[in-house]
């Protein structure tokens, strides 16, 4: 078995990598009988040359690899046909500007396995950056607050050397007694948690975080039955929720009147409903001033995503009255951080963890006959046709 680590080729540049250094040392001396090779790359957060001091080969042609491993999409002219490929190719919710990918993988009878796949028996993902997306998307959100209100003055996480740094920049500050607001429990809003318990904020009940006022900066992080609610009154389950999510309505409103800052960290399916709508930004008792949309969704549950960001711009003002985009100084305004790739802020950190997870949770199944169907569940296309788990794609490689 011949393992490959592709260079990232999408634009904007993408630093992060799937396996450090270290852990491809470790993963080759765990499986004796594997072959890795790396792609030579000059964007990568490790050097060539980090790699060739523990003894892996680095190349520019990989081609004799089976199976490839990247981040980000790959460009179609550079997929190699009749191999297997793991990446994430933002495909399983039918986003359009990537139909031609999935298209081409099918057509070079591309075995294709998306990170996103990666589930346990329970359907709960087993890999991702999800949690590093939150340690920046909570950084980026103080960041917004203090530039918006010209109070202090952050640097952008991605000039950093890494999580540590951005957690000590935020320790000398001195914030205001305000309220953040976080929906999401999972990894994403464990990366949230972490950032906020680090720098001392106080975590109190929906309850307390609703009906009091305080004399120093707290948060509060709810799930899904905290800010939704059936339509019909009734109190039930997270699975009713996630099994008809369309008998639920937004219940986020009593947030916006108390909250001065929304850090979203949420996954939200399609049938959902909207969290933050139009109405509720254009309430006179909205309170929100900054709104860091990690989960990132244009035209999804956060109404004041008109547009992903970016590393180089992340914030731009939203006038609710208007429903445009203005100037972040506009003194209506909210700051808005919709910046789709925040992991790659981190780029040491995030590939250390992605790595630790793929080693943990993924690599055995090559080595153990697939035993508890990791693969099995993974795989997205087999020899020119979707599986049956990703039938449902079929009308979107149609085009329909």
């Amino acid at each position: 078995m011949k393992f490959g680590i592709i260079k990232e080729r999408k634009n904007p540049p993408d630093r992060r990598v799937v396996f450090s250094p270290d852990e491809l040392s470790r993963l080759k001396q765990h499986y004796q009988g594997l072959t890795v090779k790396v792609e030579s790359s000059d964007i990568r957060v490790f050097t060539d040359e980090d790699y060739r001091d523990l003894g892996i080969e680095v190349a520019n042609d990989i081609s004799d690899c089976s199976i490839f491993f990247g981040v980000k999409e790959v460009p179609i002219d550079y997929l190699i046909a009749d191999k297997s490929y793991f990446f994430f190719s933002h495909t399983i919710k039918k986003q359009p500007h990537n139909r031609q990918l999935l298209r081409a993988l099918l057509e070079k009878n591309i075995d294709f396995y998306d990170h996103e796949t990666l589930v346990d028996a329970h359907n709960h993902r087993l890999i991702g950056f999800g949690k590093y997306a939150g340690i920046v998307g909570a950084y980026n959100a103080i960041r917004a607050f203090g530039i918006k209100f010209e109070l202090f003055k952050l640097p952008k996480a991605a000039t950093l050397s890494g999580k540590e740094a951005l957690l000590a920049h935020l320790k000398r500050l001195v914030l205001p007694p305000l309220k953040f607001v976080v929906t999401g429990t999972g990894k994403v809003g464990s990366g949230v948690k972490e950032v906020l318990d680090a720098i001392k904020i106080s975590e109190v009940s929906v309850e307390n975080y609703l009906t009091k006022n305080y004399t120093q900066p707290v948060y509060t992080q709810i799930d899904v039955l905290e800010y939704n609610k059936r339509k019909d009154g009734n109190v039930l389950d997270f699975n009713d929720f996630f099994d008809h999510p369309q008998e639920y309505v937004s219940d986020f409103e009593r947030f916006t009147k108390v909250s001065d800052v929304y850090i979203t960290a949420h996954f939200h399916a399609n049938e959902a409903p909207k969290i933050l709508t139009r109405e509720m930004l254009q309430a006179n008792d909205c309170k929100i001033k900054v709104v860091a949309d990690i989960s990132c969704d244009v035209d999804g549950s956060i109404s004041c995503t008109l547009r992903s960001s970016t590393i180089d711009e992340p914030f731009y003002g939203y006038l609710p009255s208007e429903n445009k985009e203005v100037d972040i100084f506009h003194p209506a305004a909210i700051v808005v951080m919709a910046v789709d790739n925040l992991p790659s802020e981190l780029p040491k950190d995030a590939s250390e963890g992605f790595g630790e997870m793929l080693m943990e949770h993924v690599i055995p199944a090559f080595f153990n006959g697939d035993k508890d169907g990791i693969l099995q569940r993974a795989k997205m296309t087999e020899k020119g046709k979707l599986t049956p788990r990703f039938s449902y794609l079929q009308d979107y490689v149609d085009g329909n």
